[in-house]
């Protein structure tokens, strides 16, 4: 089982941005390959810490994680490392600066840092993908084509001769304290290290096409109207031995005819005659996969709630189901007949049509109540 993300880092669930990122530059410095050459242990200990960093670091990675747990984050949809398979250069890419001036600058592995040359990451690619309750209670495969930025066949590279292959240049500022000395990407090369020599006559200025793919996204059972899923690699393609960006899909749940969600749990409203109430009567309801037979008891009240167990949408955290809420709905017909009238009017005085009910029968207010609790 994956541990969780606060007890990789070592603190409360309650911990500040700066706590977090203390915690993290902590780990990280004690699980940094140069400290430990070869122990794959700590490798791996230091890929689960940035893990859990670049979700606890983003307020809404973070709220996401504290409201769904790992599973919105896991799969070809999932977000973070993937289960920690990001290469040492995308950790680096993208924390790098945390480790300040405890490997030499900035965290240093790999040609990072220290002066080496930088794996620059493409951009990334978004879309938005609508899926309907059915899909979102399975779960689904849904295949899209994105426009994709791909480096062209045939390009040459060559070293760049404003930082020599380094992706970054040195700069030295005067200040009050003294000459400070400090790197930055390289303007020219943007940090690849590298420039172009010779590209196709139709690649763009940086040797990219754009082209068509189809890409498949696993997207897992139970996830929620806004929330983002990430494909790692498939979007735009980065100069040179970069890092292909990722391809951040949004969910979007269409609306249902007849069920309406809240969180797990499905509402459904049933409007049933006043025959049917009183003589009670089994109805075919709409479910989320598929037709649901139900038996209403006779002298059924307007206001009724039955509650069908299991009947909603999955936990995306794996806790089960959640269930379908089947609202009682007399109605009342606007239009009668003469014959139809006289009835009416001689049952009211007669007792069995007089309100009555029991200690049983709860509040509208009580209803209420029990739905949230």
């Amino acid at each position: 089982m994956k541990k969780d993300f606060y007890e990789v880092l070592g603190i409360s669930k309650g911990a500040d941005a700066a706590e977090i990122k203390k915690a993290y530059r902590k780990k990280a410095i004690e699980f940094h390959p140069d400290k430990n050459p070869g122990d794959a242990v700590a490798e791996e200990n230091f890929k689960k810490a940035a893990e859990a960093y670049e979700i606890l670091s983003d307020p809404q990675k973070k709220a996401k994680y504290d409201q769904f747990g790992h599973q919105a984050f896991e799969g070809a949809g999932g977000g973070g490392f993937q289960g920690g398979g990001m290469n040492m250069d995308d950790i680096f890419s993208q924390f790098g600066d945390i480790f300040g001036s405890a490997f030499g600058g900035g965290g240093g592995f790999n040609g990072f840092g220290g002066g080496g040359q930088r794996r620059v990451k493409g951009s990334n690619l978004r879309i938005k993908v609508k899926l309907t309750l059915e899909e979102i209670a399975n779960g689904v495969e849904k295949k899209v084509k994105v426009k994709r930025k791909v480096q062209a066949s045939g390009i040459k590279y060559k070293t760049c001769s404003t930082c020599n292959g380094q992706g970054q240049v040195m700069r030295v500022t005067n200040t009050i304290l003294g000459r400070m000395q400090s790197a930055a990407t390289c303007p020219t090369c943007g940090g690849a290290g590298q420039a172009i020599e010779s590209k196709p006559s139709n690649a763009d200025a940086q040797g990219m096409l754009i082209e068509d793919e189809t890409v498949s996204i696993k997207i897992p059972a139970g996830v929620v109207d806004g929330m983002q899923l990430k494909v790692a690699n498939k979007g735009n393609d980065a100069p040179g031995n970069g890092i292909p960006g990722d391809l951040i899909v949004a969910i979007e749940e269409l609306e249902h005819e007849t069920l309406k969600r809240e969180g797990e749990n499905l509402h459904l409203d049933l409007y049933i005659s006043f025959a049917e109430a009183i003589l009670g009567v089994s109805k075919d309801i709409d479910a989320v996969n598929g037709k649901v037979r139900i038996k209403l008891e006779e002298g059924i009240q307007s206001g009724k709630i039955l509650r069908l167990k299991g009947k909603g949408i999955p936990s995306i955290n794996g806790y089960g189901n959640g269930d379908l809420l089947v609202h009682i709905n007399v109605w009342t017909p606007k239009n009668i007949s003469k014959e139809q009238k006289q009835f009416f009017e001689k049952s009211l005085t007669d007792v069995n049509f007089i309100p009555n009910p029991e200690k049983s029968d709860k509040s509208f207010f009580e209803k209420v109540k029990d739905m949230f609790s």
